[in-house]
């Protein structure tokens, strides 16, 4: 599970950040249709994001800095007991009235 404040989650999210489960692409198994966008990391690595054709909704992506994980959306879960994230990114974007408490703390 893990936090991210950059500058591109806030834009894809409309909100202040995006948080994800990352999985091992293996033991996923990927149904329906999605819809592509592929955009670089802060860290230079194109992550490839697929969005539900209807509701325009991200549900998972492919960060290709790491080739054999996929991360989905906490939010496509829609489940309120879900496990707090582990970790945060980018913490310079984060907007200052941003508080987390991460399961680490």
């Amino acid at each position: 599970m893990s936090l991210c404040h950059c500058l591109e989650c806030q834009k894809r999210t409309g909100s202040s950040y995006g948080i994800a489960a990352f999985f091992d692409r293996s033991g996923v198994l990927i149904e329906g249709e999605s819809t592509v966008f592929e955009r670089l990391s802060d860290s230079g690595f194109p992550v490839v994001h697929h969005f539900c054709p209807r509701c325009g909704s991200t549900v998972f992506w492919y960060p290709l800095r790491k080739p054999n994980v996929i991360a989905v959306a906490v939010g496509a879960f829609a489940d309120p007991h879900f496990p707090k994230p582990a970790q945060a990114v980018y913490p310079h974007h984060r907007h200052a009235w941003v508080t987390i408490a991460l399961e680490e703390e």
